[in-house]
């Protein structure tokens, strides 16, 4: 059986990680040099970078924060925000990113998922969807979650599945920040529907968030931001509570 991963996220804005609720009303969470550090020696399994005005404002990712976090840390790095091309992906590989996340760009020109997976291996791309409820249908938002599209969420997952993407991470707008829990239906039919994994993610509150995620919504990781940025869960600790509840976690 795989082990589950716990994935910190580092929202990015101003050079400055940040931290939101339904993706507005955003304060800041520290240093993101100085947590990545944190979370690489407290056991977290991955670390995900997103710059999260870049798209918005036009611009590429900040490539030598990225290489400064990168050159801090020994756990995968995944890195996303503004990327449209194979050539930003090669910038990022070569400043320390070993995975990157596609969002907008994915919905705007799905080849771009094809040509990376071609060009890197599946292995290094993540497609990110951001999508909340709009009438009982789950629809994808891009350009962090302003701008809502006509596509249904499992009909793209499907699709970027189809294309050659490694892994997917859902964000549930209606859930982010709230720390009320994951949207483990929504996870749980994601699941079903493609056969590759799941990243939970948007509304970790507590520990037993995290097991529902696993064993209710059948997420492969769950990624949160808040609670491990105000050190209102420990890493450490939320392992062992998993351990506890037979989900497979490494330690």
């Amino acid at each position: 059986m795989l082990t589950k991963r716990i994935i910190p996220c580092l929202d990015i804005k101003n050079g400055r990680t940040v931290k939101g609720v339904n993706f507005v009303d955003l304060r800041d969470a520290g240093d993101p040099v100085e947590l990545a550090k944190i979370y690489s020696d407290e056991g977290a399994d991955e670390l995900v970078f997103l710059d999260i005005s870049a798209t918005e404002e036009r611009r590429k990712t900040l490539v030598d924060l990225v290489r400064k976090v990168a050159s801090t840390i020994n756990i995968p790095f995944t890195v996303g925000g503004g990327i449209s091309s194979v050539k930003d992906v090669e910038v990022l590989l070569q400043n320390g990113a070993d995975k990157v996340s596609i969002n907008s760009s994915a919905v705007k020109n799905p080849q771009l998922i094809n040509d990376l997976a071609q060009k890197f291996g599946s292995q290094c791309v993540v497609v990110a969807i951001d999508a909340k409820q709009i009438d009982g249908q789950w629809m994808v938002h891009l350009v962090g979650g302003k701008i809502p599209t006509e596509l249904n969420l499992f009909d793209w997952a499907k699709e970027v599945a189809q294309r050659g993407a490694g892994e997917i991470l859902f964000t549930s707008m209606d859930n982010d920040g709230t720390k009320n829990g994951f949207a483990n239906e929504a996870l749980a039919k994601l699941s079903e529907l493609v056969n590759i994994p799941i990243i939970a993610s948007g509304g970790a509150g507590n520990i037993q968030h995290f097991v529902d995620s696993f064993t209710i919504g059948k997420a492969d990781a769950a990624l949160a931001a808040s609670v491990f940025h105000f050190k209102e869960i420990e890493i450490k600790i939320l392992k062992t509570a998993l351990k506890n509840n037979n989900i497979e976690v490494r330690i």
